[in-house]
């Protein structure tokens, strides 16, 4: 297929979730900032990928306008994942991680869609033999560092269909306080993004296993200390980590060392779909659970339902838990009893919502 245009955007939409501001950056976070990559073939077919943007969509941006488009516009792709590799060699002076893999994985994410939209068919008849029609998933509530509203939101997330909760409090006091609230019965897990020491991570994991812990994620920093984050394993409580890891290399180096019992590639941060399928066959050389982080409401998320539709060993699919003030496609249509159904519309499944994208696109 030959790529005659890319064309990126920024569409960023506002989201609520009963709680205060949440400052997880030097900034607040309220919104979800989406960077949209447009590509358009010979035959006028369209795929649309998404990067990771948040409070990084200007430069995502900017990386994939000055640097990967001319990789790719006026080219004949054949080879997705081989275009990828030799778009990942020719990038590498820039970094291989962070805004270059960010602006990577969502132009790979367009090029899929794009090919099996030529192709007629949704994308998961070209990741793989093995389909589900739909795949379980988890609400992954913000962080509230409160013992009421946390609990509080647990306890509607159960009534609305949801069997799994993960939180991202980083409070003994406020994730047990959210346990007793739903019962011994429910999994629960929590995301304290990489900011507690490994002496207290240590410290704290025997009282981690009394309140059941699914699994606990990114528990230090560096996420990619491995060796650390191994010494950890076997006390009780899974330990996960990988959305803040790029490309399979790394993923390679983490099971090599045995450093998690899951393992939460990203597709809009990782390299893309190309670069999740490598890590699905890592995954199961190393027999090692894939959890895919996917906090999104884009391509991101439609791209990793397709993927865990043809890894039938993915459990989870990860569900932002918050109220937007609009939706680029009709994701709440395939929620359904704590599942989601997998598209079955060509590429991605669906049709972006024009209006809201319109609405919401920024300058």
């Amino acid at each position: 297929m030959k790529i005659t245009s890319l064309k990126t955007f920024v569409v960023e939409i506002p989201f609520h979730d009963g709680g205060k501001e949440k400052v997880i950056t030097p900034l607040t976070w309220h919104t979800l900032e989406n960077v949209l990559i447009r590509v358009e073939d010979e035959l006028g077919n369209v795929g649309w990928g998404e990067a990771f943007g948040y409070f990084v969509s200007d430069s995502v941006r900017a990386m994939i306008d000055r640097l990967i488009a001319p990789l790719i516009v006026d080219q004949t792709v054949s080879d997705i994942p081989a275009w990828n590799l030799d778009a990942q060699l020719r990038l590498h002076i820039f970094g291989r991680y962070g805004v270059t893999l960010f602006g990577l994985s969502g132009v790979d994410m367009a090029l899929w869609d794009l090919k099996a939209r030529r192709e007629g068919v949704p994308l998961h008849r070209l990741l793989g033999a093995t389909v589900r029609e739909s795949i379980p998933t988890y609400a992954s509530l913000v962080r509230y560092n409160d013992n009421v509203i946390g609990p509080a939101t647990c306890e509607r997330a159960l009534r609305e269909g949801f069997k799994t909760i993960k939180l991202h409090e980083n409070v003994l006091d406020h994730i047990a306080a959210c346990r007793r609230a739903i019962g011994d019965d429910v999994p629960l897990a929590t995301d304290v993004n990489c900011s507690w020491t490994v002496e207290d991570t240590r410290e704290w994991l025997p009282a981690l296993a009394e309140l059941n812990l699914a699994w606990l994620e990114e528990p230090i920093f560096p996420p990619e200390d491995f060796v650390a984050l191994s010494s950890l394993r076997g006390k009780g409580v899974d330990i996960s980590a990988g959305e803040n890891w790029c490309t399979a290399v790394q993923f390679e180096n983490a099971l090599a060392a045995g450093a998690v019992d899951s393992i939460q590639p990203s597709v809009t941060k990782v390299g893309g779909i190309s670069e999740c399928l490598r890590i699905a066959e890592l995954a199961s050389r190393y027999d090692t659970l894939v959890l895919p982080h996917s906090p999104y409401f884009g391509p991101g998320l439609l791209a990793t339902l397709h993927l865990a539709a043809v890894q039938p060993d993915v459990p989870l699919v990860e569900y932002h838990y918050v109220q937007t003030d609009g939706w680029l496609y009709d994701v709440k249509g395939l929620l359904d009893n704590g599942a989601m159904h997998v598209p079955t519309g060509h590429g991605l499944g669906l049709d972006l919502n024009l209006d809201v994208f319109e609405r919401f696109l920024k300058n």
